[in-house]
């Protein structure tokens, strides 16, 4: 059995890389940032467990990953495609 943290020896190549992506310092300061942003709006009473909703940084975390902090409360539907919306040119 892998320990914690390894991956098992018959993994798959794309998910050792993930793993090794994801365990980046720039991935886990942006995941502390979005966690940081939705317990914050969770202790406002904008969002709760298990609402549908996402807490979208206005300005992605890729372009400003330090002092991000404009937030807003949006369907997890509509954030989710935002991405395709833009890669395609879409408004």
């Amino acid at each position: 059995m892998a320990k914690k943290g390894d991956t098992k020896k018959n993994a798959k190549a794309r998910t050792v890389r993930e793993r090794a992506y994801d365990a980046t310092p720039a991935r886990k300061k942006a995941r502390v940032a979005r966690n940081k942003a939705r317990r914050k709006a969770t202790r406002e009473g904008k969002v709760s467990v298990g609402d549908g909703k996402d807490v979208d940084h206005v300005t992605p975390l890729k372009k400003k990953p330090n002092g991000n902090n404009k937030t807003r409360v949006v369907s997890a539907k509509k954030n989710r495609s935002a991405g395709a919306k833009i890669r395609e040119g879409k408004k």
